[in-house]
């Protein structure tokens, strides 16, 4: 297949990038810089110069393409989280960025949208089961995520086949999971909300292997990750590949200073990704957190 990727020099867009070149694909990668361009060339994709606010560039990258992936995000990373305006530009991409690409998708006529979103849309379900049917939870921090998906569904209004994935925290070789190993190292804190919690988590390269396989998914919405883990085993890992033992919390003073846009980091989502696997034959290389989902991370 002929793929149209956004997000392609970006965490999510390289591990997609290799699983479909891999799989014998042809990637075509929104790249809004030289060095972004580099990237995809190095991963084997074909660069497109363009942003997903560029409704003509998206247009003209996608005609003859048979699937779009709209992975387009900028995370910030650590502290920086805390800053004000940290994550105006993800909200953005998110709430403009999506529109344009789903708009320039019906445009160039391209059958299929695959569309990112993220689990902790969920709201916190304790100790019981998430799966695709439960009930979300709006926040200032998961709004965007919501009209990203509202955007993906009025393609399929149009005739068009969606899959949205709701992907679980990334964990791996990725800036975030550095970061959080060098505060491991220096004894500093990385859990959030109750440690006897649950976390819903999803390797880096794992990304890319559930974006193959919604190139031939069913028409849906599915969560995407491993076996849910306690948050206090999600700590411990990390103070592990730090070299030492015990992870350690945020103490809660701290968390209710982090306000909302951290609160869905707390939740306890214990989600299933049962449904994937089920329906489009997606198993994770990582199913269940262990040591060497950090290997020479840090």
């Amino acid at each position: 297949m002929k793929v149209f990727l956004t997000g392609a020099s970006g965490v999510m867009g390289r591990s997609t990038m290799t699983s479909l070149v891999d799989a014998g694909h042809d990637v075509v990668g929104l790249a809004r810089s030289d060095r972004a361009a580099s990237v995809v060339e190095a991963h084997g994709g074909r660069p497109h110069r363009g942003t997903v606010f560029d409704a003509d560039a998206l247009v003209e990258g996608m005609r003859g393409c048979d699937v779009v992936i709209n992975f387009a995000g900028r995370m910030p990373v650590g502290l920086s989280m805390l800053r004000p305006g940290a994550w105006r530009a993800n909200d953005r991409i998110r709430a403009i960025g999506s529109q344009r690409v789903a708009q320039a998708a019906l445009t160039a006529g391209v059958p299929r949208l695959v569309q990112q979103s993220r689990s902790s849309i969920y709201a916190d379900g304790g100790d019981d089961w998430i799966d695709e049917q439960a009930p979300v939870e709006i926040t200032r921090d998961t709004d965007t995520m919501a009209e990203a998906e509202q955007h993906a569904e009025a393609v399929r209004r149009h005739g068009a086949d969606v899959v949205v994935l709701r992907f679980g925290q990334i964990v791996g070789p990725d800036p975030s999971s550095r970061w959080m190993v060098r505060r491991a190292r220096s004894g500093r804190p990385t859990g959030w909300g109750d440690p006897q919690s649950w976390v819903h988590l999803v390797h880096v390269d794992d990304v890319g292997t559930a974006a193959e396989s919604a190139l031939t998914a069913p028409v849906g919405t599915y969560n995407v990750g491993a076996e849910p883990c306690r948050r206090a085993d999600l700590a411990e890992q990390l103070a592990l590949a730090g070299g030492r033992r015990g992870g350690r919390f945020h103490h809660r003073i701290t968390q209710k200073v982090a306000g909302v846009r951290l609160e869905t980091f707390s939740r306890s989502q214990r989600i299933s990704s049962q449904r994937f696997g089920d329906r489009a034959g997606w198993h994770p290389l990582f199913p269940k957190l262990t040591p060497d989902w950090l290997d020479g991370v840090g």
